[in-house]
Parts: structure tokens; sequence; C-alpha cells
């Protein structure tokens, strides 16, 4: 496979750590210039750009909140002055929390669904102002638990649900534009906000391994090199699929 990405512009949301930094750099290894959001974190922001550059890369950091209108125009406004325009736009972005039916509230509600999705749908519509004639791709990041999902994840199930159900929709609404939009669905991946909710060692990582065909957690380069491909021309007559990768858990 050559994923050659040069001259490409991706917006990777969410991308100061975990998966979304590793995607950030995936893609900036394969040529394509990056801008790096963030909703808090800009001390992780600030370090995947560094890193982006010491590599030979190019890469902006820009502040924003996915489910703000208004930071999703100075996203791809900031974007744009930097580097001219969008061809990949990578909704990684997410929030979840878990909580039994009689504990959900609809703060905790709006809140996973106005990020994971709500927010897809504002950058969504905001690139393709910054999409060039020659069209683009848009990748979501989901989750295995969207169709596989267990008890107490109602709300988060249900957002990467609805996240997978907007790919296909997107995939037939933007196809004349020659907008391809497909779905990672990851599987256990060990990131920082998972260590520090104490998943690693724990009963629940061990269990989730146990039922991986091939035996481990995933890590976030291993959700970075599917999104790669599918940012590339290699995937050109891929759209609305949803691609695994998760070990070979279902």
């Amino acid at each position: 496979m050559n994923t050659n990405l040069k001259g490409k512009v991706a917006v990777v949301t969410g991308a100061s750590k975990g998966i979304g930094a590793a995607i950030a750099k995936k893609l900036a290894s394969h040529g394509a210039l990056v801008a790096v959001n963030y909703a808090s974190d800009k001390t992780g922001a600030d370090k995947i750009v560094n890193d982006i550059q010491a590599d030979g890369g190019r890469a902006i950091a820009i502040q924003g909140n996915v489910a703000n209108a208004e930071d999703v125009v100075h996203l791809f406004s900031e974007t744009g002055k930097e580097f001219g325009k969008v061809d990949i736009l990578v909704n990684n972005a997410g929030v979840y929390g878990f909580q039994m039916l009689e504990e959900i509230t609809i703060d905790e509600y709006n809140r996973q669904f106005g990020i994971n999705v709500l927010g897809p749908i504002l950058t969504a519509k905001e690139a393709l102002k910054y999409f060039p004639a020659e069209g683009g791709s848009i990748i979501n990041i989901s989750s295995v638990i969207a169709v596989s999902p267990s008890a107490g994840t109602a709300v988060y199930s249900a957002t990467k649900g609805a996240l997978d159900t907007l790919t296909r929709e997107l995939a037939a609404e933007l196809a004349p534009k020659n907008i391809r939009v497909n779905t990672v669905s990851p599987g256990l991946t060990r990131t920082e906000g998972g260590d520090a909710a104490g998943i690693k060692g724990s009963d629940l990582e061990k269990n989730i391994v146990a039922a991986t065909p091939l035996g481990r957690v995933g890590y976030p380069e291993d959700i970075a090199g599917a999104v790669a491909f599918l940012a590339s021309d290699d995937a050109a007559w891929i759209t609305g699929e949803r691609i695994n990768a998760a070990g070979g858990l279902r």
C-alpha cells in the first residue's frame, strides 16, 4: 500500500492525545498538513504539533469544542488561512460515560450526543466550504460498542450507532461531490483516558482481551493505520463503509 497524502490537508478533531494524536501523526508521516484540534488540552496539542514538525511535517493546533458552531467555524477558518483548503476530515473527538438506565441524566445525554453526534454534523457541514472541487474524505471514529453494546452503555452506544448511520447517510448525500465518508470502529484501545479510568489491568480489560481473536488490546497506532488508508487514494472506491479495527472483536 502506498498511502501518499503529500499536499493533502487534514483536520483531526480531539487530537491532543490518544487515538486522535496517533491519527494526526500518522497522516503527517504520509505527507499531510495537519490541523490538530483540541478542546482544552493545549499542552497536549502543542506537543503533537512539535512532534510532527520534528519529523519534518507541518501542523498547527486549533482550539475548539466541536459541539459549538462558532468554534467549528473558527477551526476551519484557521485551517483555511494556514493551508488554503481541507481534503481530509477525521471526526475523532468524543466523550463517554457509562450509567445504568436509572442513573442517566438529561445533561449526560446532551453532553455525549453533543460531542459524538452533533459535532460530526457541524464539522462535516463546515468542511464542505473548504473541500476542493475534486472532493475529499471524511472518516468518523465510532466503536464496536455501536453494534455490541453491554449493560450500562445506553447513551454512549446510542451515540456511536447514530454516528454509523450518519456515515452511511453522508456517504450517499456527498457522493456527487466526490466526498467519501467512512467509519473506523475501534475495539478496546489503550489510551491515557482509559488508563486514568482504571481500565488497564482490570477485569474488564482481561475479559475483552479474552474475547478478542488477536488476543490483545488495541493501541492508537492500530487505529491510525486504518484511517490513513481510508484517507488515501487507495480507498478511492470505498464509501459508506464501516471498518472494525478491533482485532477481530465483534
